[in-house]
């Protein structure tokens, strides 16, 4: 299983203008007007993909801590997961701190679920990024586009739902391919 948050916001976070284009229309003049579709707080979510499946989108308020993640993500969601799969389940998340919590790994022992081991320094190679980036471009095109923390936790559910399942095994079985690329180049950029 692939895991991971992201944060979904009513405004931008990088106070950059998001331009989405046709191919070869990049400098078309209507794709060169500043759209700004949302205004306000937002939501963090986590979620779960594996071959054939992915977890419930849970979406909070609040910041990831090590106490959430244990009690909401783990024992909620991963742990069914891991039941359901049996032992060649192979848990993946990444480094940040919620996840190497000591009562996190506590959690994990104590459920027998394998964690992937992934260096501290390493390229971002969590699939479930891509997954994020299919989620926000389904989301974006909705007119009217969400306005409330409401509106925009319903689209988050929704769209969540509505992601190809095909799209996100294709993503998992291009996992080897990735891989190589990221060995062939050092782990620096890869054309993936």
């Amino acid at each position: 299983m692939f895991s991971d948050e992201s944060r979904f916001s009513l405004q931008s976070d990088s106070r950059r203008t998001f331009i989405w284009r046709a191919p070869g229309t990049r400098y078309h003049q209507e794709n060169t007007i500043e759209r700004h579709r949302y205004g306000g707080a937002g939501w963090l979510v986590w979620g779960g993909i594996i071959l054939g499946s992915r977890t419930d989108l849970h979406v909070q308020s609040v910041t990831m801590t090590g106490h959430i993640y244990r009690d909401v993500i783990l024992e909620q969601h991963v742990r069914l997961f891991r039941g359901a799969m049996g032992a060649e389940f192979l848990f993946m998340d990444d480094n940040a701190r919620p996840h190497r919590a000591n009562i996190v790994d506590e959690c994990l022992q104590s459920e027998d679920i394998t964690r992937m081991d992934w260096p501290a320094y390493s390229p971002d190679l969590n699939l479930i990024e891509h997954v994020w980036d299919m989620l926000g471009l389904r989301i974006a095109p909705r007119q009217p586009p969400p306005t409330c923390l409401p509106e925009l936790r319903r689209a988050l559910l929704d769209e969540w739902c509505n992601i190809p399942q095909d799209q996100i095994d294709n993503l998992i079985l291009s996992m080897p391919r990735r891989c190589k690329a990221c060995i062939a180049s050092s782990g620096r950029h890869t054309p993936y």
